[in-house]
This record gives structure tokens, sequence and C-alpha cells, in this order.
């Protein structure tokens, strides 16, 4: 079996090493490329893994290659975790969105649209040329905006599916929490990517014991504390929301945060340097510690769950994805891209399991966020200033004309280099 990761540069890919490596019964890789053109990212990250394959008694082999087409000829699968514009467009996203008093962050509002527009085209390129050489290969999209990517490539009509790290982090909180296997748990996950909620959490299966009033219950100060939200909201709620829902519950405070500062880019900027420098140590031989900071928690079980599955390995059968609604949530078009359980296989791919009524709560925020990335998508397709305020005017985080019209100058000046038609 051969794999390919593109952006194998990136300071994530030795955790998804890691799990290659101890998961190798689930997923038997033989070949593993990780392909990316930064070489002065590319060989300490591959060193690293080599070593990483080695202690583990893992003899598949890594290559690092800045050869696109070499690296995804034959390949099973595909992974997408690349960054256009790195580290420094991140601090960008989420700064100059903060200047109109809207919140800066690099996968919703401003900032999250930003990053698609200039995500977009660069991943559909990369589809193509994966098409071109091998069109049976699985696109697996680990790049952000994944709801927004995701639905592009599926548009163009791509075998591809997207996955998120938050309903694996989830899951494995609230299992140590009720003292229980994480595979034991199983989340009434629902909504889109980084807008979503847990509505349940059974025991068992899809069908288990209903157990998230006694999460609620018992823990939920741990789980507020967690989330940065008061307990009171979670009682009031009876569900449990992701942490990207405090960028809209919580949105006056979190941009007051913001603007005290430093930023998250900067604070990751500085670990991705200080994880390089460790990388290139030649003794280092594992993932060190300090990963776990840069985020991306479980990132690999989840992708070798979800690769295994749709590849025929020994994967769970169900998994929390990115797909196509496909009448799963009736308020929302079918080609809506949702995050919600579903069966995996490599017949079908991914089908979403069927979903309760969603509460208008959380069905209105979703088709609105919905309606914006429509909007998003088209401005990333096909460009132009209007295209990008009606995607700005339409996102609840900025929903002012006055500031979507800043907002797009910002985002344009800001971002004219990545955007061809700017």
């Amino acid at each position: 079996m051969k794999l390919t990761v593109v952006g194998g540069g990136s300071t994530y890919t030795p955790e998804l090493v890691d799990g290659f490596a101890r998961l190798r019964d689930t997923l038997p890789v033989d070949e593993l490329f990780l392909v990316d053109p930064a070489a002065d990212r590319l060989e300490p990250v591959g060193g690293l893994a080599r070593r990483m394959f080695a202690r583990l008694g893992h003899d598949g082999r890594i290559v690092t290659t800045a050869d696109l087409d070499a690296a995804v000829d034959g390949a099973d699968a595909v992974l997408l975790q690349l960054r256009v514009g790195g580290q420094a467009a991140r601090e960008q996203d989420e700064t100059w969105p903060l200047e109109c008093g809207c919140v800066g962050q690099e996968t919703t509002g401003a900032g999250g649209l930003a990053k698609a527009l200039r995500t977009v085209p660069v991943v559909l390129d990369i589809a193509e040329r994966v098409r071109r050489t091998n069109p049976g290969a699985w696109i697996i999209d680990f790049t952000n905006p994944v709801g927004i990517v995701t639905r592009a490539l599926l548009r163009a009509g791509h075998k591809a599916v997207g996955l998120c790290n938050v309903a694996i982090g989830l899951q494995r909180k609230f299992a140590a929490l009720l003292g229980v296997e994480p595979a034991a748990v199983h989340l009434g996950h629902v909504g889109l990517n980084h807008l979503t909620w847990e509505t349940s959490v059974r025991l068992g299966g899809p069908d288990g014991e209903e157990v998230l009033p006694k999460l609620l219950a018992e823990h939920g100060d741990a789980v507020a504390a967690d989330l940065r939200l008061p307990r009171a909201l979670l009682d009031r709620l009876g569900v449990v929301p992701s942490y990207y829902l405090r960028y809209y519950y919580a949105h006056d405070e979190v941009v007051r945060e913001l603007r005290a500062g430093p930023s998250r880019a900067a604070e990751v900027a500085e670990m991705e340097r200080e994880l390089l420098r460790m990388y290139a140590d030649p003794a280092l031989d594992s993932k060190p510690e300090l990963l776990a900071r840069r985020g991306g928690a479980y990132y690999s079980e989840a992708a070798v769950d979800l690769a295994a599955a749709l590849l025929g390995g020994t994967g769970s059968a169900y998994q929390v994805v990115n797909t196509y609604n496909r009448g799963t949530l009736p308020f929302l078009p079918d080609d809506a891209v949702i995050e919600v359980p579903a069966a995996v296989s490599p017949a079908a791919g991914p089908v979403p399991l069927p979903v309760p009524e969603v509460h208008p709560l959380y069905a209105g925020l979703m088709a609105n966020v919905t309606a914006y990335e429509d909007l998003a998508l088209e401005a990333a397709l096909h460009g132009g200033r209007n295209r990008v305020f009606q995607a700005l005017l339409a996102h609840p985080l900025v929903g002012q004309y006055d500031h979507a019209d800043a907002l797009t100058d910002r985002l344009i000046a800001h971002n004219r280099e990545h955007l061809a038609w700017a």
C-alpha cells in the first residue's frame, strides 16, 4: 500500500507517522511519500519519520520529494495537509479582521474566507494532477477550511472526504471522564466543519445507553473549562458545542482577548521553529511532547482509521467525516458538506448515518453558515471583489455592510499574491 502526504514538510507530519507506525496492523503501509516544495522543512521531518519507523520496527519505505506527480503515482490515498502562504498568511488572517472589530481566526470569519480563497485553487490543481496520474486514489482532506475545500473537491468530481480531529478529540476526553475505552463512546456529532454539537453520547454504539445528561451533570465543569464556555450555558443547551462555537457564542469577549495578543499564529510559528530544530537532531526517534501543543491531537488515529476503512483495512466502520449531505439534514441542500458520523467502506465511501431532528437553535446557524460557504466557494472559484463582499456579508461573524466592505479591501490587499484575479 502506498500513501502520499501533500504538505509532508508540516510539523504535524510526525504525529501522522507515529500513527502509521503504531497502527500498522490496521493500515499496512508499504510506501509513504512525503511531498513538499520546502526542502528546509521536508528533510528534517523526513529524517525523523524514518527514525520513528525504524524504532517501532516498521519496514515501510519513506520517500521525501518535491515531485508531486511522482509522489501521487500509484498512491492508494493522498492526504492533504498544506498551508498556502504558510504561518505568515495565518498571522495576517488572525490580525486584520480585528481592525474592524471582527474575530480574527484562520478557519472561520473573514480570516477563514481568506484561507479558502488561497487554498481552493491550489487544492483543485493538486487533485486534477492526482486524477490524471492515479484516478482511483482517495483524497483525504485535512486542509482547512475543511468543509469548503472538501466541497470544492466533491463538486469537481474527485473521490474525496474531509477529516477533522474535533470529534475524535471529544470522544477521547469524554471516554476519560466516563472511565471507559474510547471505542465504547459513540457521538451524536452533527453540524458543519468547525460548527458542530454533540447532541448525544452513547456507550456501545449508535443505539447504546445515552449518557450525555450524566456526563454534563457529573463532569460539566471540566467540559465547560475545556471549551472556555460557562457551565450554565452547557446546562441550558443540554448539548456540548465544539470549542469553535465560542467564536459565535462569545464573539465580543474573544475579540477583546485576541486584541490583547499575542496571536495564536505567532505562538505556533515559534513552536514550529523549535520543532524543526528538534526534528533535525539525529538522536530523536519519537514525536516530542511539544508537538501536542501544536494542535492536531489524535489526527493520526483518525486518519489511519479513515484510510483503512476506505482502502479495505481493519479501520472502524463508523467515522465522523465531512461529506455530501444527500438529504441527511433536510434543511440543507443535498450538496452541502456536513460533518456527521458515517458508515465508511471501499465500495460506497462515506455514507452519513441517520441524524435525529436538529433543534432550530443549531439548524438555523448551520443554514446560515452553509449559505456563506456557498458564496465563499463561488468567490474561491471565480474571484471578484463583489463575490468576496457577498460572502463576508453573509457570514454571521461579520454580517454588517460596512464591516464587509472594509474587510473585503483588507482581504484583497493582504492576499493579492495568492489571488490570480486581484
